[in-house]
């Protein structure tokens, strides 16, 4: 892909992600997508958006930076909700969530083979205590 398609597809991934939409992510997903410290496989990606949702069913992301590089995203971004369900064995707290989300990208056929960066439940969590 030319610069500017991967940075559409980026849009059209945050636009998967804000619509919650748990078909069409699986579809941007390789198989067998690496995710640094984290489990492997489409399947672990989705079930950990899923259980996101789940306790944040307002979560929302927003593109700050992209950056393109043949076949990778360099990505800076904000994202929160507001914490009215269960998420990571903690009950809700109605406590609004705004986290920074650095991550970078790999993709192979429009899909992400591998994925590594600071968007995770721990970051999530600290604001929850």
């Amino acid at each position: 892909m030319q610069a500017w398609e991967t940075r559409e597809w980026f849009a059209d991934f945050l636009d998967t992600l804000n619509r919650h939409d748990l078909d069409d992510l699986r579809g941007m997903l390789d198989p067998a997508v690496r995710r640094a410290h984290l489990p492997a496989g489409a399947d672990a990606w989705i079930d950990d958006y899923a259980d996101l949702l789940h306790g944040f069913p307002d979560w929302q992301w927003k593109r700050i930076q992209v950056l393109v590089e043949d076949d990778r995203l360099a990505v800076h971004l904000r994202a929160g909700g507001t914490h009215t369900g269960p998420f990571a064995h903690l009950a809700p707290t109605r406590t609004r969530v705004s986290i920074a989300s650095f991550a970078m990208y790999r993709l192979e056929r429009g899909r992400i083979v591998e994925a590594s960066g600071t968007d995770d439940a721990a970051q999530i969590r600290a604001f929850l205590r």
